[in-house]
């Protein structure tokens, strides 16, 4: 295996830390959101596969990654999406990027925000769907109060390599293909997260907030979000995702005003880890039309 790239170099912007790729390299700008116990360093590959195209932003949500948590411990959606739109506000007009959580929150920003979003890319976006399913049946018991806490302190006995490999082989369509430096990263970030007091809270915080986006009903479901977005919108899906059902991707074929979807053969839930080079070349695609002016996106 070739050695993974480095992550990104990470700052301090407003109340987030964000990672971002060399300033001047490219002159568009691109924002990225992580899903539910992600972090920024989840669009490491990424956006090193579009460096040359836009100056990526990859934000740790409130809590998470080295982002402290929130003063007013708000871990809702609506709370994330106003650290989004913070960091875009400072960026300028950007790509969005989100996957699952980051990818409904990535929808939120650009139905309510249209002037700061150029294109919207979702990867497997975690919008409302209540069939059961294995993988959304264990995130909403685990928001399930005290019963969550309860679990969480109950994880935190397992060791992190133990955890780190149960959340691959859950995300991934195969996990024998995680890089081993990859994992040996992910298991260290853990262990440094087990050491922090908020780590917890703002997991279960975010857990909570995205299963009350599921139960929303009215003019701020994000489904009726979806359909107010103006931006030219691609969804990428994995057939072999287990937490995001691929067949939510008809909904989003009739409800985004503008959009293309794509479905990978062999991706599961991360398909921007899993399958860079592939969503990049998608992405690269979008936004190049979005240059021309924002045409309607042919199927």
């Amino acid at each position: 295996m070739t050695e993974p790239i480095e992550h990104w170099p990470g700052r301090m912007i407003g109340d987030v830390h964000v990672r971002s790729t060399p300033e001047g390299t490219a002159a568009e700008q691109a924002v990225f959101v992580h899903g539910l116990a992600g972090s920024a360093t989840n669009w490491t590959d990424l956006m090193g596969e579009l460096r040359d195209l836009v100056t990526g932003h990859a934000i740790d949500l409130p809590g998470a990654g080295y982002s402290p948590a929130p003063e007013d411990g708000d871990y809702s959606l609506s709370a994330h999406a106003r650290a989004v739109i913070a960091l875009m506000e400072h960026t300028g007009p950007a790509h969005l990027f989100g996957n699952s959580l980051g990818g409904a929150v990535a929808v939120s920003v650009a139905a309510t925000r249209p002037d700061l979003v150029r294109s919207l890319t979702l990867i497997s976006p975690a919008l409302p769907d209540l069939l059961p399913r294995y993988g959304p049946a264990r995130v909403a018991a685990a928001a399930t109060p005290r019963l969550g806490e309860w679990v969480a302190d109950r994880l935190r006995l397992l060791p992190p390599e133990q955890r780190i490999n149960a959340s691959f082989a859950m995300c991934y369509a195969d996990a024998s293909l995680v890089h081993p430096s990859r994992l040996r990263e992910a298991v260290e970030e853990l262990r440094r997260r087990d050491g922090l007091p908020y780590a917890g809270r703002a997991l279960i915080g975010s857990t909570r907030g995205i299963v009350a986006e599921y139960l929303r009903l009215g003019e701020q479901n994000l489904w009726r979000q979806a359909a107010r977005v103006t931006a030219p919108t691609l969804v990428i899906h994995g057939r072999r995702d287990r937490l995001v059902r691929p067949a939510t991707a008809r909904r989003a074929l009739r409800t985004f005003p503008q959009v293309r979807l794509v479905l990978l053969r062999n991706a599961g839930h991360v398909a921007q880890m899993e399958v860079p080079a592939a969503v990049a070349a998608e992405a690269r695609r979008l936004i190049l039309e979005t240059r021309l002016g924002n045409a309607p996106l042919p199927g």
